[in-house]
This record gives structure tokens, sequence and C-alpha cells, in this order.
């Protein structure tokens, strides 16, 4: 399943006829069917997987381009091109390097500029990861709730003069145990040669 969105994009940028997922047996071979094809090449992601493609291929003489892992069969595979062909970056890569290709050797997209299409969109998304992403956003573009007003005073409390007696400044010094003075030199210690 990895390698239909390559497939479809490859065929969007090159004008190539796809057929992306399920092959129906008889469509090389098979006159009479509505989806019958005679197509000049074939080019499988699998040759694993599109073995009822390549032997309909080898019966109707059309040459075949594998994208070949190395256990993959090579029969009835015309051209192979070793490459990893399970994993969905790898064969998207590779179409857009073939689809990159076909544009150069027709003479569509010059060598010396880039192609500014991006692999990314020859990339398989899984339809639950783009749910769980769409999900996630529309979390995080919900309306925030409204502020709350801290000015106003809740339940008739006052702060004022809620300080021990009432009547406690914060610039006063601190009383009880804290009032030390960190400016003054450090009480000499207990052992001389101990100054850590």
């Amino acid at each position: 399943p990895y390698g239909s969105r390559a497939v479809l994009k490859f065929s969007q940028y090159t004008g190539a006829n796809a057929m992306a997922g399920r092959w129906m047996p008889g469509t090389l071979t098979n006159q009479i069917t509505t989806k019958y094809l005679e197509p000049r090449l074939l080019i499988v992601t699998d040759s694993r997987t599109d073995s009822q493609a390549l032997k309909e291929a080898s019966y109707a003489n059309i040459p075949v381009i594998a994208l070949c892992d190395t256990d993959s069969p090579l029969e009835n595979v015309d051209i192979a091109i070793p490459a990893n062909n399970k994993g969905k970056e790898s064969i998207a890569l590779l179409y857009w390097l073939l689809a990159r290709e076909v544009q150069y050797l027709r003479g569509t997209l010059s060598r010396a500029s880039g192609w500014d299409i991006m692999v990314d969109s020859f990339f398989w998304r899984d339809p639950e990861e783009l749910e769980n992403k769409e999900e996630a956003q529309e979390e995080w573009a919900a309306p925030a709730k409204p502020a709350e007003d801290w000015s106003a005073k809740a339940g008739g409390e006052s702060w004022e003069g809620a300080g021990a007696g009432g009547e406690a400044s914060w610039d006063a010094p601190a009383t009880g145990g804290g009032a030390d003075d960190w400016s003054a030199a450090p009480a000499a210690t207990q052992e001389a040669g101990q100054n850590w």
C-alpha cells in the first residue's frame, strides 16, 4: 500500500496510466474486459506482490521495470532497479527520481534547474494518522476560555489587612529566624584548615 500514492503522483507528473491498488487479472490479456490495456512499459513496485501483472506482461511481451529488494524474484523482470521497496520514504523517493528523470528526458525540465516538486508529496500517508493530526489541530484551534477578572473581589473577601495583626507591611524586615544579614562577612570556621 505504500507505493499507491507515489504511483499516482508519478503518473500525474509524467502522464502515465496508474494502476494503484488491486490488479485486476486479465488487464493485459483479456481483450473483452472494459479495463483492458496495452501499455508499452510496465513499472511495478514489488515483483513479489505484483506477480500477476508480471505474468500477464510476459504473455503480452511488455517490458517490465521493477523496484527489487534483495528477496524479490526476478522472473519476468527485464530491468531491476535495486532499492528498498518496503519503506514508504524510499518508495516515494524512487518514484520522485523516476518522475524527475522522465521530465529531464522529455526536455520539459532543464538539468541546470532543480525540480520544484517536493519529495514529501510522494509519501504515503496513513488515513488514521491524518485524522489524528486534524483532531489535534482542532483542539488547538478551539476557542480559549475567557480570561478571569482578577480585580473583582470574590465572595466579599478583602485582602487588605490579611497579614498578622492586619498591620503588616511588605517593606518591614522579616521576623523570626530569617533576618540574617547576608552582606556580613562569613563567620570563622571551627577548624582553621576547613574552608569549604
